[in-house]
């Protein structure tokens, strides 16, 4: 199995860091592995070579556009081992399964889940997850590790999630290798997201990256040289909770005036429905004031996406605000690139460019202009890919 090659006694770090290159750069010859891991050829030609033998590398093709005998390109082998992701949503989840080069190998699952914060519910939870695998066609002995992305305070090290499954009275990630029978650990839900857009999506290869999270709340994950940024007990990015209104509005957090009490998709259905309660017109008037059905998020999404006026300037204002508030995190960062993702970045241009007017009339030029400012290409994906690809990191963590 990949996890015992890995914890083997004679397992070094060279080959964590040689399987690293793979994971990002993918395909390398010798001379470019030796030169970006700073080693010889010779010294980088042996380490490859052990890779080869236990069955992780092997040879893809060769560099084209040699005049003499071109170098063979070496890459991973994807089917050596399959990582499970779990992205949990506010009422949903979502699996999947990557290969061990990262590449999905079938398309999401999605389900709803009414969560609740029992054992009732978690093991529906788990029999959600045995389901999926049995359905996936990957053997459960072939997934090598499992991943899930969650909300909120999460210590990744001790596999704690504060707000999900509290009533286990243990680690959740203990708790679920426990029931499922394989290897599992969590992390916050927009440090899974940072980390799929860093190895799959629109900052791949960038050193310095802030992401956005904009979804039911407001979160950052953060990119310093190259490496995610958790602090100290991998608590980093909680800026949605910042004290930034005098609203006396209160926070799921329980305290009052955080930054996503306006500027989150929370903070967008309560305006919305606040619009339409006073005589807004939209194409949600009827569900509201006519046939009393409660109003959600994905409601307000859909009618973006068919143009609706009242949806579209709802999320505008409440983007321009936000963008406002983001200055001082370009101001204090100064990164290469800021990525809006999360749930509504589905919105793309609608929600990025009143950001960007937030931002550059708030920030200090000579910084702004630094950063470049896009939007996920990962999107609704990105916490499940992220979820996928930290399973598969994680296995070499503590042996790089």
């Amino acid at each position: 199995m990949l996890k015992d090659i890995i914890n083997h006694k004679k397992w070094s770090a060279s080959k964590s860091a040689l399987l690293n290159q793979f994971i990002e750069h993918g395909g390398q010859t010798i001379a470019e592995l030796s030169k970006n891991l700073g080693v010889s050829v010779p010294y980088t030609t042996k380490t490859l070579n052990e890779l080869i033998e236990i069955g992780l590398v092997q040879t893809t093709g060769k560099r084209d556009n040699y005049s003499k005998r071109a170098p063979k390109i070496y890459d991973l082998i994807a089917t050596s081992g399959y990582f499970l992701g779990i992205d949990s949503g506010k009422d949903n989840l979502t699996f999947g399964i990557c290969d061990f080069c990262g590449n999905m190998i079938a398309d999401p699952v999605k389900i709803d889940i009414d969560y609740k914060d029992n054992l009732e519910c978690f093991e529906t939870f788990i029999k959600s997850i045995n389901s999926f695998v049995e359905k996936s066609g990957i053997d459960k002995s072939q997934i090598k590790n499992a991943c899930m992305s969650i909300g909120g305070r999460v210590n990744p090290e001790i596999g704690c999630a504060y707000n999900y499954f509290s009533c286990l009275g243990k680690p959740l990630a203990e708790t679920m290798s426990e029931k499922l029978g394989l290897p599992f650990c969590i992390d916050n839900d927009t440090r899974c997201m940072t980390y799929g857009e860093s190895l799959k999506g629109v900052c791949k290869g960038i050193k310095n990256v802030v992401f956005v999270n904009v979804s039911w709340g407001i979160g950052i994950g953060i990119i310093i040289d190259g490496k995610l940024y958790q602090g100290k007990s991998g608590f980093s990015g909680e800026i949605g909770h910042m004290h930034i209104y005098n609203n006396d509005i209160i926070c799921h957090c329980g305290k009052t005036g955080c930054m996503e009490t306006e500027t989150s998709g929370s903070a967008l259905l309560r305006k919305m429905n606040q619009k339409l309660q006073e005589g807004g017109t939209s194409v949600l008037t009827d569900k509201v004031m006519k046939l009393h059905q409660e109003l959600t998020l994905q409601d307000i999404l859909d009618a973006i996406q068919k143009e609706d006026v009242l949806s579209i300037e709802s999320l505008q204002r409440m983007a321009v605000e936000l963008g406002t508030n983001l200055a001082g995190i370009i101001n204090t960062f100064n990164p290469e690139m800021l990525v809006i993702g999360g749930d509504l970045s589905v919105t793309g241009d609608y929600l990025t460019q009143p950001i960007c007017m937030g931002i550059k009339k708030f920030s200090l030029n000579m910084v702004s202009e630094d950063s470049q400012i896009v939007t996920s290409a990962l999107k609704d994906h990105a916490g499940l890919i992220g979820a996928c690809l930290m399973a598969r990191s994680k296995i070499l963590q503590g042996h790089s």
